[in-house]
């Protein structure tokens, strides 16, 4: 198997200029309409504004370095469905519901009991809202560049704020473009199949690169510590 790579991630912005007053409120409220008013997904009002989860998707969090590897692993495929970044985490969007099934198929995966960095937010729970005209602002990971921008405005957002690698395409049916259990296969415009990853597959893949990551990193950690090296006798 071919060593593990870094995943290459957007680099860090530089800090926006000191905003005039009002100008966060307007932003967000703009972000909130765009997302109510052409995707129809619920939000909270807030600086940032916030989208509501479980409705319209549910969410895998992971830790961006293991999501970046993992859409390299998943090809194509992993074009299919929306994918944000807020600091060292990255947020998959999947179908509502399927954050239920995590805690399943970890075990049939026989991920269970490892302790993974992986957690799935559903029903209840709050994710920032990217502002939609970030979109495409920064690089995604390698080999999956981030499509355009859905919206005009402010090119930038502040630094740590959250934004698309890849935002939920407009005119779009939100539920058939997300990872699923569906046994059917998930669909794309250019028909059934040719659409995201479904949930066992994708669900895998982010487990075994989170835990490739680990153990990258506990072995690194190791070598610095001298842990399993030859004794050096002066």
């Amino acid at each position: 198997m071919a060593g593990i790579r870094s995943a290459a991630l957007p680099s860090p912005r530089r800090p926006d200029p000191p905003a005039r007053e009002g100008d966060e409120g307007r932003h967000g409220d703009r972000t909130r309409l765009w997302y109510e008013n052409v995707l129809g997904w619920p939000t909270v009002p807030g600086v940032p504004p916030r989208l509501v989860v479980g409705v319209r998707f549910d969410v895998l969090d992971v830790p961006a370095e293991a999501g970046g590897l993992a859409l390299e692993r998943l090809g194509g495929a992993a074009r299919g469905f929306p994918v944000a970044l807020q600091e060292d985490r990255m947020r998959l969007l999947i179908a509502a519901g399927g954050a239920d099934e995590l805690p399943g198929l970890l075990e049939w995966l026989e991920w269970g009991g490892l302790g993974l960095d992986l957690r799935a937010l559903g029903e209840g729970r709050l994710m920032d809202a990217p502002a939609p005209w970030t979109a495409g602002a920064g690089p995604a990971p390698r080999g999956h560049p981030a499509a355009g921008r859905p919206g005009d405005g402010r090119p930038d957002s502040p630094q740590g704020a959250a934004v698309w690698l890849r935002p939920p395409e407009p005119g779009r049916e939100a539920e058939a473009s997300l990872p699923t259990l569906s046994a059917m296969g998930t669909r794309s415009p250019r028909g059934v199949g040719d659409g995201p990853p479904d949930l066992v597959r994708l669900v895998n893949t982010v487990a075994t690169q989170v835990h490739r990551v680990r153990l990258r990193r506990s072995g690194a950690g190791a070598a610095v510590h001298g842990v399993g090296q030859p004794l050096a006798f002066s």
